[in-house]
């Protein structure tokens, strides 16, 4: 990938990111862009935990859903779009952490349909923990005004 594509993946992704308000308010961070590949961050906070004080099943799913779908930005032609039209979440263990990584990376490029792969994390003073799984059915969207690239 040469620089130049390699920076308009970046402010493409990056940009996405910034347009999410449910990301922001999750405390989201984007904190990796490589070909097929992105990982989010997600601080610890009460606010979007469940019953026992574990993160959410909802946010689980959240940023496993947003780590694919901002993956699959970096494949995709300049004037297209994605959109998740499916997607199986496996919930492996409590998220009990001080921050989460959501990893999304791309299994199946196509040119109507991408299958991606994530995964979270629980991170703590100790190894990384694998909380959950993630696989994603995008849809690749061209020309709808209603939504943009």
């Amino acid at each position: 990938m040469s620089e130049g594509h390699a920076a308009f993946v970046r402010n493409r992704v990056e940009g996405n990111f910034k347009r999410q308000p449910a990301l922001k308010s999750m405390g989201a961070e984007l904190t990796r862009i490589s070909h097929g590949i992105v990982e989010l961050e997600l601080p610890f906070s009460e606010k979007m935990t469940q019953q026992y004080g574990w993160l959410h099943g909802g946010a689980i799913a959240a940023g496993l859903d947003s780590a694919c779908g901002l993956a699959a930005y970096t494949l995709i032609d300049p004037d297209a779009s994605v959109l998740t039209i499916e997607f199986k979440v496996n919930l492996l263990s409590p998220g009990r952490g001080t921050r989460f990584l959501f990893q999304g990376e791309i299994t199946k490029p196509g040119t109507t349909i991408i299958v991606a792969d994530g995964r979270a994390y629980a991170l703590t003073d100790g190894p990384a923990k694998l909380i959950a799984s993630m696989t994603s059915t995008l849809m690749i969207v061209r020309g709808r005004e209603d939504i943009s690239a």
